[in-house]
């Protein structure tokens, strides 16, 4: 016995229900997708490439700085129109020809900036292009990397910036 089929029904595709509890699942599908890519293409600056050599080397970089402190260092750094001055305090060794610094970003690996400063006068001088303001790690070595001196700045700053014994 053939049963009768009722014209006013429509197709399941052309009722709103079924549409509007899909878009949900739908919707959490799109979100995981978009979030694994980003998780993919983007690269996590806080994380090193070689933490095993990095861990090895910690040894050698506390020593560093703890002959920064023997030896009375302390550094007076001014940044004005991308140049940097670095003034070398308390050294009681012979002053190096050149020192090495690098601004550090605390959680931005892509704003790192490093320059060679070269002896002028009584003082380093050398070429920086200025990061944006904010908080950074300040980091002054001699070329020979043996010692090193470690501190926080605030930029930009007005005026100079002492770090190291010097500053204690």
């Amino acid at each position: 016995m053939p049963t009768a089929v009722n014209k006013d029904c429509k197709p399941w595709y052309r009722e709103p229900w079924p549409w509007f509890l899909m878009a949900g699942p739908s919707i959490v599908v799109v979100a995981a997708l978009f979030t694994a890519w980003l998780a993919w293409s983007t690269r996590d600056g806080l994380v090193t490439e070689d933490y095993y050599k990095e861990g090895l080397a910690i040894a050698e970089t506390i020593a560093r700085s703890k002959r920064a402190e023997e030896l009375g260092i302390g550094i007076g750094l001014s940044l004005a129109n991308e140049q940097v001055r670095v003034r070398l305090t308390g050294a009681e060794a012979e002053k190096p020809p050149a020192l090495r610094i690098t601004l550090s970003h605390p959680t931005r690996a892509g704003f790192d900036r490093n320059a060679e400063l070269s002896a002028q006068g009584g003082a380093y001088v050398g070429r920086l292009n200025l990061p944006a303001a904010g908080h950074w790690l300040l980091l002054v070595e001699d070329q020979a990397r043996t010692w090193r001196v470690m501190g926080s700045v605030v930029l930009p700053a007005a005026n100079e910036v002492t770090i190291g014994a010097a500053a204690s």
